[in-house]
């Protein structure tokens, strides 16, 4: 089941890493930047997408939200050819991950209330929760020495589908999406799982 369905990921993230990330992370080892500091720097561009979305500006706070992600390709590369990649860094990446995305869905839950949208809400509350299982039961997998990182809708799928709705005025579908097809994502690594400790 995980060799179809992770394929089409592996591709992205090959491609992405020889076009986007390879190029501009060499740079940023020329100029000295650390690793970190790239990680605190995307936490708080998308912090400032949060505040923009809580008050209505989707356009731009999905603009300034997907700036702040691209950096999340970067800091991993730039530890990896630096040669400073550490366990730590590993972890605050992971936690400041967490906190992004957790920041732009609380963004748009302000947003919602304050717009009366009980459905936008709703969604809003559950693709936290749905956000929360998915990275989850990949960091509980691997901790069992299983790779979890199956299915069809990861971090970087979430990143792109909520950015599209945000750029393109459809946060609500968009949310749908994600809590859809992040709940069918849990249930691939609960199988995936167990078909592996059996």
């Amino acid at each position: 089941m995980s060799g179809l369905k992770l394929a089409p990921r592996l591709q992205a993230k090959a491609w992405a890493a020889r076009w986007v990330s390879g190029p501009s992370a060499r740079l940023l080892v020329t100029l000295r930047v650390s690793p970190n500091a790239i990680t605190m720097a995307g936490l708080a561009i998308v912090g400032g997408a949060a505040w923009l979305i809580a008050d209505g500006r989707l356009l731009v706070g999905g603009i300034v939200m997907l700036a702040g992600a691209t950096l999340d390709l970067l800091d991993g590369a730039v530890a990896r050819l630096s040669g400073s990649a550490s366990k730590f860094g590993a972890y605050l990446d992971s936690v400041a991950d967490r906190v992004s995305e957790a920041a732009v869905l609380l963004g748009l839950l302000a947003y919602f209330i304050q717009d009366s949208n009980d459905l936008g809400a709703y969604l809003a509350f559950s693709a936290v929760v749905i956000s929360t299982l998915v990275s989850y039961s990949r960091a509980r997998a691997e901790g069992l020495g299983i790779s979890g990182d199956v299915g069809f809708m990861g971090r970087p799928e979430r990143v792109v589908v909520l950015g599209g709705g945000l750029l393109a005025g459809y946060p609500v579908p968009a949310l749908g999406v994600i809590v859809a097809i992040g709940s069918i994502t849990v249930l691939q690594r609960l199988i995936h799982v167990w078909r592996a400790t059996r």
